[in-house]
C-alpha cells in the first residue's frame, strides 16, 4: 500500500529553517505541519509566526499552518490569515501535553470538553472555508476520551485526525497506546493518521504491520534525532548511507548558519543549537559523550570545535 510521511510540529525545533534543511539535504517528507499560532486573546500575529508561514520562506515545501486555541474567534482569525497567505487548510493542535498549554484548556486539556469542540467547529465551519484537519492525543487522563469527540467531529467535514498515541498527561514519557489507538480505528470512519515513536525504519514496518489500513504516518521527535528516517524508509533501507557524516555536517551548518544569522548573540545561538543536539546525539556511537561534549562548549568558537570533532570520529 502506498503511503504518506508527515513532519509533525514541534514548537522550538520544525521552524522553516529546520524545514527547508531536512527537505534539501535528506527529503523523505511529504507533508511538513508548521508549528502551532498561539493568540492568547490578542488577534495579533507574531513577527516569528509571520515568519515561518511567508510563502518566500517555504517554496520547496507543502507546509499545513497549525492553530492552537480554546476560542471560535482566533479560530476565524488565524483561517482569514493563512487563507490571505495562500494556505487552504489550519490543523487544530488538540495534543500539546505541556501543562502551560493544558491548564489553560487548549492543546490535549481541551479533549474532555466535548461542548466547546463543538461550539467552535460549528462558527468556524458556518463563518469560514477553511479545510479543519486535527492533531490530537488519545486524551489527556484516559485513553478513552478521544472516543467521545468522535461523534462531534463527524459532524464536520474535518479532513483528517492526527491522533498521537499517548495521552497528555504522559508528555512524551511511557509507551504508546497501540490498542488504544486500534479503538479510534474501530469507532470512527473519519480519515486517521499515526502519530508516536516512529525513531527507525524495524519501528515503521512493524507499525504498518500492526495498522494496515493506515496511510498516512507521523514523525516528529523521531525527525529531529534522526533526519536520514523519512528517506531510509522511502528507500526500504536499514543503512544509513555511506556519506552520512558528510550529509549530517551539511545540514548542521545550514541550521547554524540559519540561527547564526536570525538571533542575536552567541548565548542564544548556543542555546538553540544545544537544543538541537540533544536529539541530534541520537545518531552517534556514544550519544551521552556527544551531548555532554556539546553541553560543555560555552563560547562559539568552541562550540564549533567540538561539532567538527564530534563529525570527525563520526
Amino acid at each position: 500500500m502506498s503511503y504518506t510521511l508527515l513532519s509533525s510540529p514541534l514548537q522550538g525545533f520544525t521552524d522553516f529553517r529546520f524545514r527547508n534543511a531536512q527537505n534539501k539535504i535528506f527529503g523523505g517528507i511529504d507533508t511538513y505541519y508548521a508549528p502551532y499560532i498561539r493568540l492568547n486573546g490578542k488577534m495579533v500575529i507574531k513577527s516569528s509566526y509571520q515568519r515561518d508561514l511567508l510563502p518566500e520562506n517555504n517554496s520547496e515545501l507543502e507546509v499545513i499552518p497549525q492553530i492552537i486555541t480554546n476560542d471560535a474567534d482566533e479560530f476565524l482569525f488565524v483561517s482569514k490569515y493563512v487563507q490571505e497567505l495562500g494556505y487552504k487548510e489550519l490543523n487544530w493542535n488538540l495534543g500539546c501535553p505541556y501543562p502551560m498549554v493544558t491548564k489553560c484548556g487548549m492543546g490535549s486539556g481541551l479533549i474532555s470538553n466535548t461542548e466547546k469542540i463543538n461550539q467552535i467547529l460549528h462558527k468556524v465551519h458556518n463563518e469560514s472555508d477553511i479545510l479543519v484537519s486535527m492533531k490530537m492525543r488519545l486524551g489527556y487522563d484516559t485513553t478513552e476520551e478521544i472516543l467521545d469527540v468522535f461523534p462531534i467531529l463527524e459532524k464536520y467535514p474535518i479532513k483528517n485526525v492526527a491522533i498521537h498515541a499517548r495521552i497528555g498527561k504522559q508528555l512524551y514519557k511511557g509507551g504508546v497506546h497501540l490498542d488504544a489507538f486500534q479503538a479510534c480505528v474501530d469507532n470512527t470512519n473519519l480519515k486517521l493518521y499515526y502519530n508516536g515513536d516512529i525513531t527507525t525504519v524495524a519501528k515503521f514496518k512493524e507499525m504498518q504491520e500492526r495498522f494496515p489500513t493506515i496511510d498516512h504516518w507521523m514523525i516528529g521527535r523521531g525527525l529531529i534525532a534522526d533526519p536520514f528516517l523519512p528517506s531510509m524508509i522511502k528507500n526500504n533501507s536499514f543503512e544509513y548511507p555511506k556519506n552520512k557524516m558528510e550529509l549530517f555536517s551539511a545540514f548542521h551548518d545550514t541550521l547554524y548558519e540559519g540561527y547564526s544569522e536570525s538571533l542575536s548573540g552567541s548565548t542564544h545561538i548556543l542555546l538553540k543549537m544545544h537544543h538541537l543536539w540533544e536529539y541530534f546525539s541520537v545518531i552517534f556511537s556514544n550519544p551521552h559523550k556527544v551531548h555532554k561534549n556539546i553541553k560543555k562548549a560555552k563560547s562559539i568558537r568552541n562550540y564549533e570545535q567540538t561539532v567538527k570533532e564530534i563529525i570527525k570520529a563520526g
